[in-house]
């Protein structure tokens, strides 16, 4: 790790000035993704603008029935929340799912949605990556690529984003709030992830040098009924191989209303819309589930060896759904 500079923000329009004069600075939340990535080499920042201490850790009820999350929060603080729990259980299960306690005690909401891809070609420096360095080519493609993307994917880049957290809050229609020099704004988080397409170095669409301040979540019943399930290769401690987010309200034998989402598939969360458009008005069954599942994973494109991501999505959205619509009709 090279020499640094560290400087502790003291409120947000501070933090964002001092990054805007240090192009080379790099915002420190938590550390817990950063500060591996510059062990490795692969994240070199000059300076570190600290922000852990921004007033940004609340989580508060917005006057529309929603919730707004600061960017400070810890991963354990949100998950623990009573009325995350409540409304949006499927968001407090998934951070619960990533991590161990001790990370989740020092990670942060802005930090979880901004962390790097977890592939082997990313953090080794001495292989070809074109997230790491524009235009040297994507090792994975013809390499270890078991656990990446069947979605979304080009010949450019074939990683998979980590987060779990990010997967219910594409399912939840979240929208980020940022800070910049040019002063507020907000991104919704289907425009937050930027698509691979021929330049996967550029990751998300916030403005150079803005700075997260939290997330907002808008009113939704049906997130209320709502789970997250993680497929891992091992019980605890590890990213997916494949996860879900799923919301459903069921009347009558009839889905009024589902929210999927998937999770290590793709380059940014992966919201199910053609799955929901075929599920909604139609029957809540085992057999539409599957259709719906087929539906969405029709425009897959595996790699040799990640091919069974096709078969676990579809399973895995079986089940969760199955498991929502029996839970109503208790």
């Amino acid at each position: 790790m090279r020499d640094f500079a560290y400087q502790r923000a003291h409120d947000v329009s501070g933090a964002v000035a001092l990054l805007g004069a240090d192009p080379d600075a790099r915002y420190l939340g938590g550390g817990t993704n950063l500060v591996d990535l510059m062990k490795t080499g692969v994240e070199r920042p000059a300076r570190l603008v600290d922000v852990r201490e921004l007033p940004l850790d609340g989580i508060e009820s917005t006057a529309d029935g929603g919730l707004r999350i600061g960017a400070t929060v810890t991963n354990s603080d949100l998950a623990a929340h009573p009325e995350v729990r409540r409304r949006y259980p499927a968001l407090a299960q998934a951070v619960l799912a990533g991590a161990s306690g001790q990370l989740r005690n020092m990670a942060t909401v802005g930090g979880n949605l901004l962390q790097r891809t977890r592939c082997g070609y990313f953090t080794d420096l001495s292989k070809p990556c074109n997230k790491r360095a524009p235009g040297t080519g994507c090792s994975a493609v013809e390499g270890e690529h078991h656990n990446h993307a069947i979605l979304g994917a080009t010949e450019h880049c074939v990683a998979i984003h980590p987060s779990d957290m990010a997967v219910a809050l594409a399912a939840f229609d979240a929208v980020v709030t940022y800070e910049s020099a040019d002063g507020t704004g907000q991104l919704p988080l289907a425009e937050f992830y930027l698509p691979v397409g021929g330049t996967p170095h550029l990751e998300t669409a916030l403005p150079a040098g803005a700075l997260i301040t939290g997330v907002i979540l808008p009113p939704a019943p049906v997130a209320a009924h709502s789970r997250y399930r993680k497929v891992r290769e091992r019980a605890s401690y590890a990213f997916a191989i494949g996860s879900i987010t799923g919301a459903l309200d069921v009347r009558d034998g009839v889905v009024r209303e589902v929210r999927l989402a998937f999770g290590a598939v793709a380059s940014r969360p992966w919201r199910a819309r053609e799955a929901e458009r075929v599920l909604t008005g139609g029957p809540a069954d085992a057999e539409a589930f599957a259709a719906a599942a087929d539906a969405e994973l029709a425009a897959a494109r595996p790699l040799p060896h990640n091919a069974y991501k096709v078969t676990l999505l579809r399973n895995l959205v079986v089940a969760l759904l199955t498991e929502l619509t029996e839970e109503a009709a208790r």
